[in-house]
């Protein structure tokens, strides 16, 4: 099976991984659903994107992208560790930052950018029957791959970088690594 070629220069990019304790104390981690345009439409991610020239640094990004896409203020977030960075076929190289936030009463978001927000248990992504691989071939590709994903209520895939960066936080995060 052919590999797939990261491009040979990647872009910055930055996203928020978004993380709270609900009133049950369980914690949730928060992505929107893109809408359904460009290269990455109707997939899960984290709030974020491309630098500013007025964002100070990649982190300022992350902040900033959750505010215009969620509209988190960013002193609703403290962050609490920045995150290994992610290279993407797309020509970017994500860096996240975890952030615990004090979630709103209720979401609001960018329409134009997101379709919808959803907050995931964590617990849910930990249970090993909601992971799950695949062989998919999509437009673009050199071949067909196994992808592995987890698969979420209404049937919508957490695979690609979101879910490379996710993955290996599930255990820390469940282990109390941050304080949240």
């Amino acid at each position: 099976m052919p590999d797939f070629l990261f491009p040979k220069t990647l872009r910055d990019s930055a996203v928020l991984v978004p993380v709270f304790r609900d009133e049950a104390g369980e914690l949730q981690v928060v992505m929107v659903r893109r809408a359904a345009f460009g290269v990455h439409g109707g997939q899960l991610a984290f709030p974020g994107g491309k630098p500013e020239p007025q964002d100070a640094d990649l982190r300022a990004t992350a902040l900033r992208e959750a505010f215009e896409e969620v509209y988190l203020p960013p002193t609703n977030v403290a962050i609490l560790a920045a995150l290994p960075t992610v290279p993407v076929l797309t020509g970017f190289r994500i860096s996240p930052f975890l952030g615990r936030i004090r979630r709103p009463a209720a979401w609001q978001w960018q329409t134009s950018e997101v379709d919808e927000v959803l907050e995931i248990p964590l617990r849910f992504l930990a249970d090993a029957t909601n992971h799950t691989e695949e062989i998919w071939e999509l437009p673009g590709w050199p071949g067909p791959r196994r992808i592995p994903f987890y698969r979420l209520a209404g049937g919508h895939p957490l695979w690609g970088a979101s879910y490379n960066i996710i993955r290996p936080l599930i255990p820390r995060l469940l282990a109390g690594e941050w304080e949240i």
